[in-house]
């Protein structure tokens, strides 16, 4: 008789085995019809995952439910390697994402970033040519600062719009340079101050200050909130990989007892 555990872990490997299917679709949706290098990018990565969850699921599915004990082993070797992996992931989160945050701007609705405020290993990452190449097309294949272009609002306005940390840091020039405003994503005059943005900034659309080490910085802006959110998400999905590899291993040990009742029952 196949016990409780092994019951549960079929059925919570089955409900993966069909989320699985989607994930996979949806990778090869974007190799075969994705616009942009950013959503070609993702494509790889997502069929991976979705291959890795079929496959995983398929051994914990079929070890549970057939009482194949080499294939529950497989399972419960991965679920241990992932709990590994997701607990590791979630600690350095929290710690490269520990420093950095927006600069309040006196009477204005946004702040501004800069980008030594952040852990040399996310600044050395932006920093890198290749990297940031790449960032930043998909930065400007996202638009995100077509929003800012298409108003026409007036000095005060403007500065009372709540900009994301990447809107500010790659839309506009930083405060400081104290350039005349015309436009959300047009200014003009020259400059006396010695931050670098201040030379890069150009109102061309497609370059603005793309370039710029605050649009570095506001983009790791986002990226820490994003790793925040992950890393929380990552501690609820770390107790419930213990709490499923916890009932693994009752599976693994009734098909183990079973095996030795019935040795020419189970494979």
């Amino acid at each position: 008789m196949v016990k409780f555990s092994n019951s549960l872990v079929g059925i919570l490997n089955f409900v993966t085995f069909l989320l699985s299917i989607p994930i996979l679709g949806a990778g090869i949706w974007l190799s075969q019809r994705g616009t942009s290098d950013c959503e070609r990018f993702l494509d790889k990565p997502v069929i991976a995952l979705g291959v890795f969850l079929m496959l995983v699921s398929l051994a914990g599915l079929i070890g549970a439910c057939c009482g194949v004990t080499w294939l529950l082993w497989i399972y419960l070797f991965v679920m241990f390697i992932l709990i590994i992996l997701v607990f590791c992931f979630t600690i350095f989160a929290f710690v490269v994402t520990n420093k950095g945050a927006g600069e309040v701007v006196s009477g204005r609705g946004f702040k501004e970033y800069r980008l030594g405020d952040y852990s040399n290993w996310l600044q050395n990452r932006v920093n890198n040519a290749n990297n940031w190449n790449k960032i930043r097309s998909c930065l400007a294949d996202g638009k995100v600062c077509q929003s800012l272009q298409n108003k026409n609002e007036t000095f005060a306005l403007f500065f009372r719009e709540n900009l994301s940390s990447i809107q500010s840091g790659c839309c506009k020039p930083p405060i400081e340079c104290g350039l005349n405003y015309e436009g959300p994503t047009v200014w003009s005059g020259t400059t006396n101050s010695t931050n670098p943005d201040c030379r890069t900034w150009s109102n061309a659309p497609t370059a603005l200050c793309y370039s710029c080490q605050s649009c570095k910085a506001g983009f790791l802006a986002n990226i820490k909130r994003d790793w925040k959110r992950v890393a929380v998400v990552n501690i609820i999905f770390l107790v419930f990989l213990i709490v499923v590899y916890s009932i693994g291993c009752c599976a693994f040990r009734n098909n183990r007892d079973e095996n030795k009742a019935y040795p020419h029952w189970r494979p």
